[in-house]
């Protein structure tokens, strides 16, 4: 199959829900998805649905106190 963007009849005014460009335009984040993965939003964009890829929160880094002691505070 070739894809492309150039001769798209509705470029321009489709293509921030075009499949192709959401997997063009993935930041690193997104990047990592596994072949199924990306299958299975081909196929749901096939279908009709509006697939929009969502990173997962950052998680909260964790920073170790100076001390090494555990100091418990008591109201």
């Amino acid at each position: 199959m070739l894809i492309d963007c150039d001769t798209c009849a509705v470029r321009g005014a489709a293509c921030g829900g075009c499949m192709l460009s959401a997997l063009l335009d993935t930041p690193a984040e997104r990047a990592d998805l596994t072949g199924d993965e990306r299958r299975a939003i081909e196929t749901f964009a096939r279908a009709g649905f509006d697939v929009e890829v969502i990173s997962e929160p950052a998680r909260p880094r964790l920073r170790l106190m100076p001390g090494g002691r555990r100091r418990r505070h008591v109201a």
